[in-house]
């Protein structure tokens, strides 16, 4: 590897050897749909978290709840992930009641209904959050990965060398060095997003079930 008399991250990018050209362009790529993800994400749960505290403002107004269900029923994107939960207990509360069905049994159905429209909520919040776990875990050992190599085609540069100095040496190491930059800027905000995402999916499911719970206790005056 020749000697640069200046050292720019242009430079050493340009000059890099091919593996560590891939490695970056890898973990640029990560770095992307990273970024991407956690926007996406950002804008997701914040319309969920508006979403339901307009639906429970709604619910607990003390409305008809017939009403409230064929709302939403119309317009079931509009209205959020807690008021799907509502409206798909609800509707399997009012077949049991055309159906005739009392006691303990006609909660059966809500229940049912209202916990596989959580966990498919819940799913969906979850979405990519899988791809921005693995992007922290994995990119710091992907731009190790591209140091290691970098390191190792210095030294196989400098051994051709009759006198190895500090100015043959640094382009070398500063090429390597700059994977691993690259990697710890890939997987350090994903791992925070990762985190951050799922400290506040695991609020949203607690507050689901708190209002399915409430939900079914009223199913179960009008029932008795």
């Amino acid at each position: 590897m020749q000697a640069t008399s200046e050292l720019s991250l242009l430079s050493l990018l340009l000059d890099a050897s091919v593996p560590v050209q891939l490695v970056m362009l890898i973990l640029l790529g990560i770095s992307v749909l990273s970024w991407a993800y956690i926007f996406s994400k950002r804008t997701t749960l914040k319309r969920t978290q508006e979403q339901t505290r307009r639906f429970e403002d709604d619910f607990w107004a003390g409305g008809d709840l017939t009403v409230l269900q064929q709302s939403i029923a119309t317009r079931r994107d509009e209205h959020g992930a807690l008021a799907r939960i509502f409206e798909s207990g609800m509707t399997e509360f009012i077949k049991a009641r055309r159906n005739h069905t009392t006691g303990p049994a006609a909660l059966d159905g809500p229940r049912r209904a209202m916990r596989a429209s959580y966990q498919r909520e819940i799913d969906n919040l979850e979405t990519r959050l899988n791809f921005l776990a693995s992007a922290g875990s994995v990119s710091p050992y992907i731009g190790l990965l591209g140091t290691v190599w970098g390191i190792m085609h210095a030294f196989i540069g400098l051994s051709g060398m009759q006198q190895a100095t500090l100015a043959s040496v640094a382009p070398g190491i500063a090429e390597a060095l700059i994977a691993t930059a690259i990697g710890l800027f890939a997987a350090i905000p994903a791992v925070v997003a990762y985190n951050r995402f799922t400290n506040e999916i695991d609020r949203v499911a607690v507050r689901f079930e708190g209002f399915i719970d409430e939900f079914l206790n009223i199913l179960q005056r009008q029932v008795n």
